[in-house]
């Protein structure tokens, strides 16, 4: 009996308190000693985190510069490609109107000129194929609009319109 009421007393209750608590104040050191690491780490990531966002920041707009001026370089570069063609194209062009037969072509199909002796005729669009009485009666019932006739006529035909006008306003 006396161990029993050696455990359930005073003194004894008042040991187990202090040695709770005792190891409460420990734990509670320990944890202090940690927490300071940890801010310290926490600190040094802000910081890097913090020169991280500055470089970016810095650099962001020279690369967004940099980026935009490689884009316009290979829009510049296919311009020049293009304009080369085109050079090339009007070469060509000169080189083909420096000959005779060429211009003789433009001329006689264009301006319709005919060589003397020769007869030329003037069929309205659409009738190349035909033939027979069907060419024949297209040719009769289908007046040649302005843009299909020939130059020579279209120029009569302004000339003839000119005068009808300018007639027309001479009478009071």
């Amino acid at each position: 009996m006396a161990a029993e009421r050696d455990r359930f007393s005073t003194a004894t209750r008042l040991r187990a308190l202090g040695t709770q608590a005792a190891e409460r104040v420990y734990r509670a050191q320990n944890r202090r000693m940690r927490a300071p690491r940890r801010s310290r780490l926490t600190g040094r990531a802000a910081l890097l985190v913090l020169v991280l966002c500055s470089l970016v920041v810095a650099l962001a707009y020279p690369m967004r510069q940099y980026v935009s001026q490689r884009a316009e370089i290979e829009e510049q570069r296919r311009l020049v490609e293009e304009l080369r063609g085109r050079v090339e194209e009007k070469r060509d062009l000169k080189a083909r109107w420096k000959d005779p037969a060429y211009v003789e072509r433009m001329i006689r199909e264009h301006l319709l000129y005919v060589r003397p002796g020769e007869t030329g005729y003037i069929l309205p669009r659409g009738t190349a194929g035909r033939t027979g009485e069907g060419a024949s009666r297209s040719r009769r019932t289908a007046e040649p609009g302005p843009a299909e006739q020939a130059w020579y006529r279209h120029l009569w035909d302004g000339v003839d319109a000119a005068d009808a006008s300018g007639a027309a306003g001479q009478r009071p």
